[in-house]
């Protein structure tokens, strides 16, 4: 025998990462990455609004509160039909507010200037619209365009900004929502763009004429959640979850050489009967005939959403977008120039926060006065979080906030302070994204541990599925 120490065998080679383990928290929380697994997307946050649930029935109780008594009030109070057409038009606002935020999210943004985008392009669109009388709808659609324009132009500053000069998108966009509310100040003037209203000390734009409105959607909503409206819809519904869930798992399924069409069949059979009963019996009856005033823009909130979802997930430029917030240097390796994209997704953004105040606009003050909405670009970026920049989860998150801000004023009927509304949504976003994080790394190690048994053992079960389907197609 030689001298020479016999080299070890090799041990058995690293497990690959799964796509997004090497992503940091703070990042994967801003793109709402979460698990994969459609349990999990599903389960994460039923958890986690079961946990804030339980810590905000303890505040109420700290505070002296029945933490039941208060719950049913803001039930029974959020329920009515006034406070329904108050929670429709609150979180159309909200939907879009947050929809301007998820668009810097997923590259990693922080639009912090939606608040000033929105008023600015609100205020200037109103004292073009008020000054200008067209008929319909060449004056909607010239003030909702202008409106992006003069956000999008808005945003752009910051993201020139960002390629240039290196500034963070952070700091100069709280600048300029600074810079934005004194320029409304300033131009918000008698002397200027707005008149003083007559027996007040309220200042405000000249009032859009009414070939330049929007009419409610009351009416719309009560034609599409009635009758053969209501059957189209519970259709269309069913079938594009049974669709979704099994092309979702039959496609997963497909990649781990198995079955799994009947259970994912069986699942989307399910989530499509939940789906109706839920339109059926709680929904359609809730929009039917509806008090006072809907915002007449509302089904421009849905198609922006639509829109959002397809161009992030289905379009050249959504693939640019994600993987250029991801991974600038991938990007750049890649041919997409990371520079360029950071520009084009904060004009975006700012497009997005132009319409904000549309529907407020266009379907009810008819005017930008001091009175105006107010804040709801921070707002957004709470929505989004909860909602996990997703177009579906932000619309739920955008009900349950407006839901919360209009059943605050009831509390004080149970010697509740009203406050404790802004403490319930604090605790709802921070319970949400900590256990999306949270499942996600477990899912994660969960993978990792999986295929390194696999490679330890020589035991694949995609392979394993492959080769017998090979091994039985040979047979036949």
């Amino acid at each position: 025998m030689s001298g020479v120490a016999e080299k070890a065998p090799p041990g058995p080679p690293e497990p690959p990462a799964p796509p997004g383990a090497d992503v940091p928290a703070w990042k994967a929380i801003l793109r709402g990455l979460g698990p994969s697994g459609l349990g999990l997307r599903v389960g994460a946050p039923v958890l986690a609004l079961l946990i804030s649930l339980l810590i905000t029935m303890a505040l109420l109780r700290i505070t002296g509160a029945d933490p039941f008594s208060s719950i049913n009030a803001m039930i029974d109070y959020g329920t009515t039909d006034n406070s329904i057409v108050d929670i429709l038009n609150r979180a159309t606002r909200y939907y879009l507010s947050a929809v301007a935020v998820a668009i810097g999210f997923r590259m990693a943004l922080l639009n912090i200037g939606v608040d000033g985008q929105y008023r600015l392009a609100a205020m200037l669109s109103a004292a073009l619209g008020g000054a200008l009388t067209l008929p319909a709808p060449i004056g909607q659609f010239l003030v909702i365009l202008s409106a992006m324009l003069i956000g999008g132009l808005w945003a752009a500053i910051a993201g020139v900004l960002k390629v240039t000069r290196g500034v963070s998108e952070v700091l100069s966009t709280i600048m300029l929502n600074a810079i934005a509310t004194g320029v409304i100040a300033y131009l918000l003037n008698d002397d200027r763009l707005a008149e003083v209203r007559p027996g007040s000390n309220n200042v405000a734009t000249p009032p859009i004429p009414e070939s330049g409105r929007v009419g409610p959607f009351n009416d719309a909503l009560t034609a599409i959640f009635s009758g053969p409206g209501l059957a189209l819809v519970l259709v269309l519904g069913a079938a594009a979850i049974i669709y979704s869930v099994y092309r979702r798992r039959g496609d997963g399924a497909g990649e781990n050489g198995g079955g799994g069409a009947a259970p994912s069949l069986a699942l989307g059979v399910l989530g499509a009967v939940v789906f109706v009963a839920v339109t059926a019996l709680v929904v359609a009856p809730a929009l039917v005939d509806l008090p006072g005033t809907v915002y007449g823009l509302l089904p421009l909130a849905v198609v922006v959403g639509v829109v959002f979802w397809v161009v992030i997930n289905h379009t050249r430029f959504g693939f640019d977008l994600r993987i250029s917030g991801l991974s600038p240097t991938a990007a750049q390796a890649s041919g997409v120039s990371a520079r360029r994209m950071i520009v084009i997704t904060m004009v975006a953004s700012g497009a997005v926060a132009g319409l904000i105040g549309m529907p407020e606009l266009l379907g009810a003050s008819y005017e930008y006065s001091l009175n105006f909405p107010a804040g709801l670009g921070f707002t957004g970026i709470t929505v989004a979080l909860l909602g996990r920049n997703h177009p579906a989860g932000i619309a739920l998150a955008a009900l349950l906030f407006a839901f919360l801000d209009q059943t605050s004023d009831v509390l004080q009927e149970v010697d509740v302070p009203k406050e404790i509304v802004g403490v319930m949504q604090g605790v709802v976003v921070l319970t949400v994204v900590i256990v999306y994080e949270l499942v996600r790394r477990w899912e994660i190690r969960l993978q990792q541990r999986t295929v390194a048994d696999e490679l330890a053992t020589g035991h694949d079960l995609a392979a394993t599925g492959g080769a017998a389907g090979s091994a039985k197609g040979a047979s036949s």
